[in-house]
């Protein structure tokens, strides 16, 4: 199968040449996710655990749209402007994924696009067909 550009609506419309995420053979590659709402406003500016939330109900619209979910994501990648937002992020982050540990790497940058934002978090997913065991 050739990989195909996912690009759901919803989701704000992608600042230059990229797709919101692809899908390879059984794997997902989601791009890095901003809190961003539909029209490209920031959702929660400075507020870590509300980007958060936004962000994995972004990655789940993406996910649903190929038949898959959040139980099927295999690994993630944060990046976070400030390390002490951590703590919102790994709460909601426990919430939503419950006993089910993904891979994850945590990394901090000196910044992100747009004022107020504190997290962009990527991640690549199976289809809901393959198995994590």
């Amino acid at each position: 199968m050739m990989p195909r550009a996912l690009c759901p609506t919803g989701l704000s419309a992608p600042v230059g040449p990229y797709s919101h995420a692809v899908l390879g053979g059984e794997q997902i590659h989601v791009s890095g996710l901003l809190a961003l709402a539909e029209d490209g406003s920031l959702v929660g500016a400075n507020d870590a655990e509300a980007q958060a939330r936004h962000i994995f109900a972004l990655l789940s619209r993406i996910l649903e749209g190929v038949g898959s979910d959040l139980r099927h994501v295999v690994k993630l990648t944060f990046f976070l402007t400030d390390l002490q937002d951590r703590f919102a992020l790994n709460q909601v982050r426990s919430e939503i994924f419950g006993e089910w540990r993904p891979a994850s790497t945590l990394v901090q940058v000196a910044g992100l696009i747009g004022d107020g934002t504190l997290m962009e978090i990527e991640a690549i997913a199976t289809l809901a067909e393959s198995p994590v065991s």
